[in-house]
């Protein structure tokens, strides 16, 4: 699965925070996200990243908001 910046992901596990969505800021080696709950940026290398992605929505298919 090709991962990109500005999708956004699923985990598995919920954030301390209560959210499990997250947006991808960064890709590569490391992955760095953005909770989209409380704006907690983590980074995880894409091993432990993709074990715990539940489900992937592409920038692409995001509905845009007014």
């Amino acid at each position: 699965m090709i991962y990109k910046v500005k999708d956004i992901v699923v985990t598995k596990k919920n954030h301390p925070c209560g959210g499990n969505e997250w947006e991808i800021l960064r890709t590569g080696t490391d992955i760095k996200l953005k909770c989209l709950t409380c704006g907690r940026i983590v980074m995880l290398d894409l091993e432990s990243f993709k074990k715990r992605v539940k489900r992937h929505i592409p920038q692409d298919s995001q509905r845009e908001t007014p």
